[in-house]
Order: structure tokens, then sequence, then C-alpha cells
């Protein structure tokens, strides 16, 4: 993939340097490898990373209902579920009764011995690390780890057209008075260097479902601050936004409001390209 020219002393980001790379991820070459062959025709870093963030990736095909836009109601296959809200561009649904209280209450008391404090993805490096922006406790379930796990997935599944398997586990999450989740964006920065190490494992998030297992009794509603739309939290209901471009443009810009008052539990699926291992 022969890039644009440059010399080290001379770098800007030219518009034949953002088609180039727009080219280059239309043809499905992943941004990691984008990064990498721009370093090796000489382009810095900085530079090429600036590049990459300010260009937007292709579209990818994304979960999504397809009767979304014409129904009340979805198939989860075990159940039907309400549609509450539908935004399009960018793709965000508020659902209804996804899961039961029985549901909602059997992921708590499995999650709870369990919980430690919430981790974030270290771009850097790929691995993990606490960041200030996130208080709250947390804990991951593997695919079909128990009945209960099973049988949500399997509806997940059903729900939005997309494989268990291109599912991350569930993550159970834990906030208390005072905690919240500052604004961020799911997808893994492409201009980053630690995420091509995470996209091994199955590619880039297509795809965020958040569901409520235990509204607080103030507070600690979802927020998407370029969309300007709040989702009160209620057990057994739930927020799903995909992004088909890794970039700002995506407008899912999005944030857990700090807890006033008692608990809010949440279970988060996030949804891969491939299969995820």
């Amino acid at each position: 993939m022969p890039t644009p020219a440059t010399t080290a002393q001379h770098q800007t980001i030219t518009r034949e340097l953002r088609q180039w790379i727009a080219s280059q991820t239309a043809d499905g070459h992943e941004r990691d490898a984008v990064l990498q062959a721009m370093l090796t025709a000489g382009w810095s870093h900085q530079v090429a990373s600036e590049a990459l963030t300010e260009t937007p990736s292709a579209p990818v095909p994304v979960p999504w209902p397809a009767a979304a836009c014409s129904s009340l109601r979805l198939d989860a296959g075990d159940r039907q579920v309400a549609i509450s809200t539908v935004m399009r561009t960018p793709d965000v649904l508020v659902l209804e009764d996804l899961l039961n209280d029985e549901e909602c209450l059997a992921l708590i008391a499995a999650a709870k011995p369990r919980l430690q404090r919430s981790l974030t993805v270290a771009l850097e490096t790929g691995g993990e690390e606490v960041h200030s922006d996130r208080t709250s406790d947390g804990m991951f379930f593997t695919r079909g780890e128990n009945a209960v796990v099973a049988v949500i997935e399997a509806r997940i599944a059903k729900l939005l057209g997309w494989p268990v398997e291109n599912g991350e586990g569930l993550q159970v999450l834990r906030y208390g008075p005072g905690t919240e989740y500052k604004p961020h964006y799911d997808y893994f920065d492409p201009a980053e260097p630690g995420t091509a190490s995470i996209l091994a494992r199955g590619g880039q998030r297509l795809a965020t479902l958040i569901m409520y297992l235990q509204e607080p009794d103030q507070g600690g509603a979802t927020v998407f601050p370029d969309l300007r739309l709040q989702v009160v939290p209620r057990r057994g209901s739930a927020v799903f936004f995909s992004y088909s471009q890794a970039h700002p443009c995506s407008q899912t810009l999005h944030g857990g409001m700090p807890v006033l008052a008692g608990e809010k539990w949440i279970a988060t699926k996030w949804l891969r390209e491939r299969e995820f291992s």
C-alpha cells in the first residue's frame, strides 16, 4: 500500500493523505496496518496518528434490528421487546422489558462476590488500568458462563441479528452514591499504539447495549451529550447504540451521570466485528 510522499523536514496533513487513508480503510485494511504503512514510508508517529484520527474510516455493517423503524415490538426469540425510542444517525434504541426481574436479580447476585474497582482500557499498552473518570465496581462473565447469561446472550443475538460469538462477555457494574462514568467513546481509538493488540481479539467494537438491572433512587441517567439525550435507568430496560466508524463523527459520546441516592446496577454487552476470543 504505497503512501503519499513525505520528507522528514516537511510533514503536513494534506488532502491527498486523507484521501489515501480513506481509500485504504474502504479497501478493508485495519487502521493499525494503515498507521504502520505510514510509519514505514517515513511519516512521523505524531502526524500519522493525527491524520488517522481526523479521517473517518469507511462505515462498516453494524448490528441493528431490521424491524426497528417499522414496528413497536421486536422479536428476541423467547420474548417480544418493546421499543420506546428510535433514533437514526446515530443509531440509538431505547428498549423496554428486555430482561425480567428474576434475570436482573440473578445477574446481580452472581456478580456481587466478584466485584472489583472498574478498569478502563489502556490504549497506550492494550491492557487495563484504573481511571478517575470511572468510579464504579464491576466484573465480567465469560460467554455462556451460566444458564441466565446464556439465555440473555441468545436473546441479544436474535434481537440485534449479530452472532453470540461476536460479543464480549457481559460486564456487570454497580454504581453507588457519588459514582459515575464520565462521557467517553466505546470504540478503540485507531491512533493509539495499544489498539492493534486489542483488535486482534475480535476486531473493532461496533455497538453497545446497556441493560439496567437496578434503578437508583436518584440520578444515574445515561447521557449522550452530542445528542442532548438522557436515558433514565429502569430495571429491565436497555439502551442500544452502534458506531460504524471509530471516530467522534459517530456522535456516540456517552456517560453515566453520578448516582445521587441508592445504587444503579447495569449489565453491558459490547459487540465486535468478528468472533471475540
